[in-house]
């Protein structure tokens, strides 16, 4: 990295199109429709690419190579909610996937080619594997591997949405939890998981918790799964939900219970800073009120599928995968200094066994109350 040059340094339009290995075509079409626009101005008085342009523009640029649509990309360049670091974490989240993605296939064809030399042919099902989610599993990815959906939380899930026929799934994310035996609607703010939904998932609209764009009472439920700890307004949020539908389930957190940091050793031991996210959340009291419903705990089996932060309570080693802990929102939150202290400290105490001794009464547990609750209403 070069630290000589300042970086108010100014690029002509030329040059950045010939750095960035697009046409100066490009360059105005994004300028013209508001999506990066150089702000700043040559000797001559041409307009030319500031530090902030083109930090806004490696943005833009590596999400289009992604397939993003360019309004997609403007509402992920523009999220009020994250800084450029936040934003170059997702960035990079979303590119090792690819590159999971790419390997896969990789490792698939070279599979075939080691077949057909030795004169096999492979299967019309083997080749199309090439291109599905076994192999792709099979490789290893960020989100979509670690975040599936947990059956036997799902179980407790549609049983409390009980004979609903229409259901709004509200922070529906990549679509985990949705009932595929009813009709579902998602909401979701964020474009990069909206874009994470597969074919054949629930239609799906751009909008907050805190505003739905429904009518009254327009459904027999609304659910929400592991989303409310992220909504600007929690309250407000399920306030929303309890107006549009009759019945309202969500699957979220206590921190109000006395004690709460300590109940999860990774918090407790590890990673304190996790207590300081939750700041200001509303307690149980207030969150049962907001849909006047009432709250159930919900067990972690010890080989929860669903990868959300509790869910390795007793699988200690999972916590030292990168792509496990990317797809936690808590990671990124806590920040870089202080996930690498507590992924060192944990790694030292499970080559030391000072973990395992320290926890030994966990072995015996097919399942353990971590704070999970099912609010019902």
């Amino acid at each position: 990295m070069a630290h000589g040059r300042g970086v108010e340094e100014h690029l002509s339009v030329g040059r950045v199109a010939e750095l960035a290995g697009v046409s100066v075509r490009t360059l105005h079409h994004y300028d013209g429709i508001g999506l990066v626009r150089p702000s700043a101005r040559t000797a001559a008085g041409y307009r030319a690419y500031a530090a902030g342009d083109v930090e806004r523009l490696r943005e833009v640029l590596a999400y289009r190579r992604l397939g993003f649509g360019l309004s997609e990309i403007a509402d992920l360049v523009d999220d009020p909610a994250t800084d450029t670091v936040a934003r170059l974490r997702r960035l990079r989240g979303l590119l090792v996937e690819q590159r999971d993605r790419t390997a896969a296939m990789v490792a698939g064809i070279d599979k075939e080619l080691e077949a057909r030399a030795m004169g096999f042919r492979t299967t019309p099902e083997e080749q199309l594997r090439v291109f599905g989610a076994e192999l792709y599993e099979e490789i290893g990815t960020a989100y979509p591997a670690t975040r599936r959906t947990e059956p036997r939380i799902a179980e407790r899930i549609w049983e409390a949405l009980g004979d609903a026929r229409t259901v709004l799934n509200v922070g529906a994310g990549t679509g985990s939890y949705e009932p595929t035996d009813r009709e579902v609607t998602a909401v979701e703010p964020s474009a990069v998981m909206r874009a994470q939904r597969p074919a054949g998932a629930a239609p799906c609209v751009a909008a907050g918790a805190e505003s739905l764009p429904f009518e009254d009472q327009s459904f027999d439920a609304a659910m929400a799964v592991s989303t409310i700890h992220h909504w600007p307004d929690p309250v407000a949020g399920l306030r929303e939900m309890r107006r549009v539908a009759r019945r309202v389930v969500v699957f979220t957190y206590d921190a109000s219970t006395p004690g709460w940091l300590d109940r999860f050793w990774l918090t407790r031991d590890y990673l304190p800073e996790f207590g300081g996210l939750l700041t200001g959340w509303p307690s149980m009291a207030d969150l049962t009120e907001a849909i006047g419903g009432r709250a159930e705990p919900v067990l972690i089996p010890w080989d929860c599928a669903d990868g959300f932060f509790e869910a390795h309570w007793r699988r200690p080693e999972a916590y030292l995968e990168e792509h496990v802990r990317r797809a936690v929102s808590v990671w990124t939150r806590v920040g870089p200094e202080a996930e690498q202290r507590a992924v060192a400290r944990l790694r030292a105490d499970l080559g030391s066994g000072h973990w395992a001794e320290h926890n030994r009464d966990l072995v015996a547990l097919d399942a353990a109350e971590l704070g999970l609750r099912l609010l019902v209403a």
